[in-house]
């Protein structure tokens, strides 16, 4: 294990009571118990497993260094026997990372023919683990509970969602995100309080000037720039017109240059995220269009238009789902009402990550009619079908809301031989009309992140630990419902109320 890898630590409480044969067995069990677990889990942090707590005093300086331990994202624990709450009082107050509480036990069955008292006081998670859960809830301290035996398929999917959410607050409390220009003018859902944000979710949104991006172009070599694109005429299949051999081979150059100044300011201020403006460009001859695209594909963060907050979103996302996982910057664009099931066919200008689709995309280039600069070069593909979720994060000046909707990527209906950009087509559930009529009731952006990798149990999970609203629409919603639902919302968060 790295020394910088992620790990979730896993800490087994009981007390010392129960006498050194007993606590070696409780150890020996405690380490299977995680082994199990481990098998069938697909989290993205180590499961990291502890030496047994026994009283206050090591439960607080292990929480402690839970705390302060970059490393770790997060705090497994789990009472095999009877480990009175009242030992874990300043440990769970002094603990800074997110918590899951595993409700388990060694063995799956009773040995029923067998059974003793040996066999009762030795496993005793039945009523230990609802003693610790009582001083959790008279904390109010936040907290994911799982019961089941490792062994179970549910239960490693539970953990391994919630060590996905807890990799994504890690991400958030560590992001800074650049942006290059303002946002875009008069728009008011991309702008928001960027204070507030890092108040809440410790991302950092730090301004650069778009020409710092236009001089680190300037400096970008031709040599440096053909070199990457002919790695693009390797990876994809490229327009002939942009070859080595192409009339407009130069503008894939240029945009080979763009992706590399990009890189070295994102590597160089240890950015993860960024935003772009069409309506400030400074003297860049194309908008990033392939460049963004490459860049979203390894893992960052990206919002058109200024939009900080869902780029910062798009990188959490990225940190949540499994490395490649289908997640991209989106925006509803236009609907197609009938015939048939309704659509949203969603799209931007250029910015739409390839690892929606499973195709080899093709890189076009093509006049963009907006912004006044020249012919940009893109990915161009349609997004692979499948279910998936759109997700906005909103600022509503009281607090943040995250507002999600369940969707079907469906291929196109027809062909879309004139429309060069990347792009996919969804069925929003329960409906078009009932989903955006919720999702604008919710305040929701029509700049989304669009995954099928993130689980809806992570982005729960998310929400949970981050302390966030969350609002869900799906095949369950229905008008009235998600009206009280937001009704009832809007009473818990503006009367001072939290968990």
């Amino acid at each position: 294990m790295s020394q910088n890898s992620p790990t979730i630590w896993f800490l087994t409480g009981s007390q010392s009571l129960y006498g050194e044969d007993t606590l070696l067995q409780v150890a020996e069990q405690s380490r299977a118990v995680m082994d199990e677990l481990k098998a069938g889990y697909t989290g993205p942090a180590e499961l990291d497993w502890k030496p047994v707590v026994l009283d206050a005093d090591s439960i607080r300086k292990i929480m402690m260094e839970a705390s302060s331990d970059d490393s770790c994202v997060g705090v497994i624990t789990w009472m095999h026997t009877f480990s009175p709450a009242k030992m874990w009082i300043a440990g769970l107050e002094a603990l800074r990372k997110p918590l899951l509480h595993l409700h388990t036990q060694a063995n799956q069955a009773l040995p029923w023919a067998t059974i003793d008292m040996d066999f009762m006081n030795l496993n005793q998670a039945a009523h230990g683990d609802r003693e610790y859960a009582h001083i959790l809830t008279r904390l109010a301290k936040s907290r994911k509970i799982v019961v089941g035996h490792p062994s179970d398929p549910e239960v490693r999917s539970r953990v391994s969602d919630w060590a996905f959410a807890a990799h994504g607050w890690m991400t958030s409390q560590t992001l800074k995100l650049a942006r290059f220009g303002d946002n875009m003018r008069y728009v008011s859902v991309t702008d928001g309080d960027k204070v507030s944000a890092q108040t809440h979710l410790g991302l950092s949104v730090e301004s650069l000037g778009v020409n710092a991006l236009v001089d680190e172009v300037a400096a970008v070599t031709d040599a440096e720039g053909v070199t990457l694109a002919a790695d693009y005429e390797s990876l994809y299949d490229v327009a002939p017109e942009l070859r080595s051999s192409g009339e407009r081979h130069e503008s894939l150059v240029y945009g080979a240059k763009i992706e590399i100044a990009l890189r070295r300011i994102l590597e160089d201020g240890g950015y993860r995220a960024f935003t772009s403006n069409f309506e400030d460009l400074g003297a860049l001859r194309q908008l990033p269009g392939l460049a963004v695209q490459r860049l979203m594909a390894e893992g960052y963060g990206f919002g058109g238009e200024g939009d900080w907050k869902t780029s910062a979103l798009l990188a959490i996302m990225k940190s949540m789902a499994p490395v490649g996982g289908a997640t991209s910057f989106m925006e509803d664009y236009t609907y197609h009402f009938g015939p048939g099931t309704p659509k949203v066919l969603g799209a931007h200008m250029l910015e739409v990550c390839p690892s929606l689709t499973q195709e080899t995309p093709r890189i076009e280039i093509h006049p963009l009619g907006i912004g006044g600069k020249e012919d940009p070069v893109r990915m161009v593909f349609s997004a692979t079908p499948g279910e998936a979720r759109v997700v906005c994060l909103v600022d509503l000046g009281d607090r943040f809301r995250l507002v999600s909707n369940d969707v079907s990527i469906v291929a196109p209906t027809e062909d879309l031989p004139q429309l060069p950009v990347a792009r996919a087509v969804w069925e929003p559930h329960p409906s078009l009309a009932e989903s955006a009529e919720a999702w604008m009731l919710a305040g929701g952006s029509h700049h989304t992140v669009l995954s099928s990798a993130v689980t809806k149990g992570t982005l729960e999970d998310f929400a949970r630990i981050s302390d966030t609203e969350l609002v869900t629409i799906d095949a369950a919603t229905t008008r009235s419902s998600f009206a009280k639902e937001l009704q009832w919302t809007d009473a818990y968060y503006r009367g001072g109320a939290r968990r």
